[in-house]
């Protein structure tokens, strides 16, 4: 059975390859026509194949063992994969523009529409498969690679339909100005989505706090949540690639010995397994609680307890991201 690492690298492998034959797909359809939309898509083609390679030999890296130099592993390389990927993208788009300000002062005539259209109606629909079976994947395996690598997918369907429409319209209205307009606009739209795919590399890189994954943690805690977890405390998730690492604070019965207390961690780690998948490590510490747990811990077999029982606290974003454990002072 593939890991998900292997799963990757093998699905970033069919898109390089891909990316190659649609390019050439492009370059013809340009050729035929001498269009500058389709030129606009072929050039973002470009991008497509360079950015495959690089996708590639970064889920490669990715999936290496962790070793003495990298105890985390080597995860943060598609993080790396993907600052570059977007900066090829705002690249493609500047490169776009010139070519769009070259072209207004040395034009030539749009000619085979009809073929043209046909090509690059092909690669849109192929593109847009493409870019979904990599987005469905990356987000199952916690690919910030291949999610990339999808979401630029998708975008250049996106582009290759408005090339598609306007050509159209072109070719109906002899309006060849709109070919300039078009190239003009999708340049726009890539140079916006290359920022943001900059923009999420960097936040991989900094470590910078997820809040979705987050959210999705307090939802999965609050719905499974063991009598024994009086809190959940100072949770900190941090992406490696396919891997997730996971540390908190798990704050359980001062009177549950070590056996005990490693089996509520142990039902913590199969609860985050049956959600995540086996790609996570966990790291625990356990607190025993404090007479002001009392209040919040509805533990009623509890034979030591000091003070009664006032009301349940919730799993929030905000106190399992606290350093400090859960007491009256959370109670709204």
């Amino acid at each position: 059975m593939q890991t998900p690492s292997q799963q990757n690298f093998r699905v970033q492998l069919g898109i390089t390859v891909l990316s190659v034959v649609l390019f050439a797909t492009k370059i013809i359809a340009y050729f035929l026509t001498h269009s500058l939309a389709i030129l606009t898509d072929a050039l973002e083609s470009i991008v497509n194949v360079l950015a495959g390679f690089i996708g590639l030999y970064s889920l490669y890296v990715a999936a290496k063992p962790k070793d003495s130099d990298h105890p985390y592993g080597h995860g943060k390389a598609e993080f790396v994969s993907s600052a570059v990927e977007g900066t090829l993208i705002i690249g493609a788009g500047i490169l776009i523009i010139g070519q769009t300000i070259q072209n207004l002062i040395d034009s030539k005539p749009i000619a085979s529409l009809d073929k043209g259209l046909i090509l690059v109606g092909i690669t849109g629909l192929i593109n847009y498969v493409a870019g979904n079976i990599c987005l469905q994947i990356g987000r199952r395996n916690n690919s910030l690679a291949l999610e990339s690598s999808g979401k630029h997918l998708q975008l250049d369907t996106y582009s290759t339909i408005a090339i598609i429409v306007g050509l159209v319209v072109i070719l109906y209205t002899h309006w060849n100005w709109l070919d300039t307009a078009i190239a003009l606009s999708i340049s726009g739209l890539i140079l916006y989505n290359g920022y943001r795919i900059i923009r999420k590399s960097l936040a991989g890189i900094m470590d910078e706090a997820d809040d979705d994954l987050l959210k999705q943690f307090v939802t999965i805690l609050n719905a499974n949540r063991k009598q024994n977890w009086i809190d959940l405390h100072n949770l900190r998730v941090i992406k490696y690639g396919s891997t997730l690492h996971v540390d908190c604070h798990l704050t359980v019965p001062w009177y549950l010995n070590i056996h005990q207390a490693h089996e509520e961690i142990d039902e913590l780690s199969a609860m985050i397994e049956e959600k995540f998948g086996k790609a996570f490590e966990l790291f625990v510490h356990t607190d025993g609680c404090m007479p002001f747990s009392c209040s919040i811990c509805d533990k009623m077999d509890c034979t030591v307890r000091q003070y009664s029982f006032t009301q349940k606290i919730p799993f929030t974003l905000e106190n399992i991201s606290s350093n400090l454990k859960h007491g009256s002072n959370n109670l709204g």
